[in-house]
């Protein structure tokens, strides 16, 4: 499935949700439930796409990396099948590559980023 430059997917709101509360979620992309922390949303060649940092859950070449600066995940919006809430699954995570201006290059049109953490916090 294709969407259009404003047409956003059904699970789009919740993702943003815990974007904007930084709240960690599992999401169910590609057969696999992976627990990220979403970072950014926008658009990426007219897709709707989603820069998550994953803490958890499957991945497609298994074991998460060792290094957090690695655990980036891109994820086009109109491919995630369901979005869950995993307050009990552990803290809001990020890594301090984390740029909210340019995201990995992985999104043309950013809507909403988390703001970068100040280097104290991380």
């Amino acid at each position: 499935m294709t969407a259009v430059l404003g047409a956003l997917p059904r699970v789009w709101a919740d993702l943003e949700g815990a974007l904007r509360s930084r709240r960690p979620v599992f999401v169910y992309y590609h057969g696999r439930r992976r627990l990220i922390c979403p970072h950014a949303l926008g658009w990426k060649d007219h897709r709707p796409m989603l820069l998550g940092y994953q803490t958890g859950g499957e991945t497609s070449t298994g074991a998460l990396p060792a290094d957090p600066r690695q655990r980036w995940r891109c994820f086009f919006v109109d491919e995630v099948e369901n979005v869950v809430a995993a307050d009990k699954a552990g803290p809001w995570g990020t890594a301090a590559n984390y740029n909210a201006s340019r995201p990995f290059n992985a999104i043309d049109h950013v809507s909403v980023a988390v703001p970068a953490e100040p280097p104290e916090r991380r």
